[in-house]
């Protein structure tokens, strides 16, 4: 990697194999073992935290998928900084692994908030301290106007969103998967902030990490139809058949006796690929958010698994993490 200085003086290191022009300005940060990336425009608001992990450094020993092709995947004596409590790690590791990731970004003293994601539209407003150390309802979106409070989604393939009201100091951490798209939660996490703080979408600046790219996330029908019915331009987020997929053609279930075939010899039902980072840039637009004021990473978790875990290229993987908050 080649090193250079960010603009708060910190050693910074373009990725290795991403071209500058990808890359969009997005600074990567080596810390110890540790490699933390920032959002260029978040990073300029003195009075924000934010960051988006990787996989480098931590103390978790995470075991490729069964069926893994060989150089594909990490080895099980790797050290990888897994951020989320899942099978096949200790939670002795992955809070060892938290207190780095915090200290890496100056947020030691800060209280860190993770929420229960179950692929929703729910948003949870953090008022207090107190409230942040305690048990959440489950969600998919936290917001907050509190110093001192650390919100988190964590991710591994899905879109990690962060927000932040450059007038109102408030901010917002989102985890859109495929169903929290669909769901609109962008815009409802804006909404929230505009209802809660009295947010403006013009004053917001918002940063789409990492997330599986076009290039590597395949859905089947059921997506397709299920976006094209609530978006008016969601074939531009698809590549492939998603005209046919969409209007219930070449349905894989309907009637597969007719293709005369024996068992195992029918063709693979058709597929497409979704960008999910376009829709939810789409959504932030159409919420109100200046285009000139989003800003995405463009690394894909799926072809990045040297840098990220991405759960559909290693089935069982770790997690990323995700997170801002008020100095």
């Amino acid at each position: 990697m080649i090193a250079a200085t960010s603009r708060r003086g910190r050693p910074v290191s373009r990725i290795a194999g991403v071209p500058p022009e990808v890359k969009d300005g997005w600074e990567l940060h080596p810390v110890g073992r540790l490699q933390v990336l920032e959002a260029p425009a978040l990073t300029r608001l003195s009075w924000l935290v934010h960051a988006f992990s990787t996989r480098c450094g931590g103390t978790s020993r995470l075991r490729a998928a069964k069926g893994a092709k060989a150089g594909r995947f990490r080895q099980v004596d790797d050290q990888v900084l897994n951020l989320g409590l899942t099978d096949g790690d200790t939670r002795r590791r992955v809070l060892s692994n938290r207190r780095q990731f915090l200290h890496a970004i100056g947020a030691d003293r800060m209280s860190l908030v993770a929420i229960d994601q179950i692929h929703s539209d729910l948003v949870h407003r953090i008022t207090s301290a107190t409230q942040a150390v305690t048990k959440l309802a489950k969600g998919d979106a936290l917001l907050t106007s509190v110093p001192g409070i650390l919100l988190a989604v964590q991710t591994a393939d899905c879109v990690p969103i962060l927000l932040a009201d450059r007038r109102r100091r408030a901010v917002a951490a989102i985890h859109s998967g495929w169903r929290g798209t669909l769901l609109r939660i962008a815009a409802k996490a804006l909404g929230r902030m505009r209802m809660e703080f009295g947010t403006s979408p013009q004053d917001v600046i918002a940063a789409i990490g990492p997330s599986i790219g076009r290039c590597c996330y395949e859905v089947g029908s059921e997506v397709a139809a299920a976006f094209h019915s609530q978006f008016p331009s969601a074939r531009e987020w698809f590549d492939g058949p998603f005209d046919a997929l969409a209007a219930g053609e070449n349905d894989p279930n309907w009637l597969p006796w007719l293709t005369m075939k024996p068992p195992g010899h029918a063709s693979p039902p058709p597929r497409v690929r979704l960008d999910l980072v376009a829709a939810n840039r789409a959504i932030l637009v159409d919420a109100g958010v200046p285009p000139v004021r989003i800003f995405q990473s463009r690394l894909c978790t799926a072809c990045r698994t040297d840098l990220f875990f991405s759960y559909r290229r290693e089935h069982a993987t770790g997690r990323l993490m995700a997170v801002i908050g008020i100095r």
